[in-house]
């Protein structure tokens, strides 16, 4: 399956979650078993042999690539979720998203020093939330290996936000 097979199946919800957004609806593409498997191919291909200590996945969306990659690589996965979702100790990070503000939040004790770590999710707008993703990796002494996401805005130059970190998109829009 090639790209625009895989556009093909991520479908456009306008409006949502505000007036003048185009939600890119992945729903669509992971219930094609076939789609999903190109993906996950695409992923383990891409990072087999990348040497990685986990992977991160940003909630929610992120954690359906990343806890499957993460199994098929042999590795651990963590969670990145909003406040007050982990229920140990944790470290956060505020940001800017396309349509408002928010947090992200890790356990204080999910990553160890020098620790090489692939952060994953579904798509790249701009920027805040993989930006604050990369900034708790760092924080915990982690190394941002790469940040890879299914969907990339280009429009948006989220891209820019992640300056100084290897990144990665399959699809563009």
């Amino acid at each position: 399956m090639n790209i625009d097979e895989l556009k093909a199946r991520i479908r456009d919800i306008p409006d949502f979650p505000q007036k003048g957004i185009i939600f890119k609806d992945i729903t669509t593409l992971i219930k094609d078993r076939h789609a999903f498997r190109t993906v996950m191919d695409h992923l383990y291909g891409r990072y087999r042999h990348s040497h990685l200590d986990a992977i991160v996945g940003i909630e929610s969306r992120g954690f359906i690539f990343g806890a499957a990659l993460a199994d098929r690589l042999g590795l651990g996965f963590i969670t990145a979720r909003k406040p007050g979702k982990l229920p140990a100790e944790t470290i956060s990070q505020s940001y800017d998203l396309e349509y408002g503000q928010a947090t992200l939040e890790i356990h204080k004790d999910a990553i160890s020093n020098g620790k090489k770590i692939l952060i994953v999710d579904d798509l790249l707008a701009t920027g805040g939330t993989l930006g604050a993703a990369c900034q708790l990796v760092e924080q915990l002494g982690g190394k941002v290996a790469e940040v890879w996401v299914l969907i990339e805005l280009s429009f948006l130059e989220g891209r820019k936000k992640l300056a100084g970190y290897p990144f990665f998109s399959l699809i563009q829009y």
